[in-house]
């Protein structure tokens, strides 16, 4: 999933798990936890801002019913991303994005009913 916005960021989202492209850019894990069976030659980092990824409790809430949760999954994660930490990880993406291509990095099978979507439109929002 490619995306860019009026802003000028040049986003694209990946799984981890796919092999990097040339026209990535900067690459950056949005999870919290490390991916199983990569490793970190093989992902190719640039940066793992933790905490721009849902908390363990607010993640593992929302693993007890994916569907019927995500709606407040998404306002709940919203308000982590106000936090300092999180606020200013936000800023240090967005810069990134204002200088070339970024590929937002997950392991999530269902990235669309993931936190992704909620991170971009918070990356947007700038």
């Amino acid at each position: 999933m490619t995306t860019s916005d009026g802003g000028g960021l040049d986003l694209a989202v990946r799984r981890v798990y796919e092999e990097p492209a040339e026209d990535d850019g900067a690459r950056v894990l949005v999870d919290r936890l490390w991916p199983r069976g990569v490793s970190k030659e093989r992902a190719r980092l640039d940066a793992w801002p933790k905490e721009l990824a849902p908390s363990d409790d607010l993640r593992r809430w929302m693993h007890e019913d994916p569907d019927g949760r995500y709606d407040e999954f998404a306002r709940r994660y919203r308000r982590e991303l106000e936090a300092d930490a999180a606020a200013s990880a936000l800023a240090d993406v967005r810069d990134l994005a204002g200088h070339g291509p970024v590929a937002l990095l997950t392991a999530a099978k269902d990235v669309e009913h993931s936190h992704v979507p909620v991170l971009l439109s918070a990356l947007r929002e700038a």
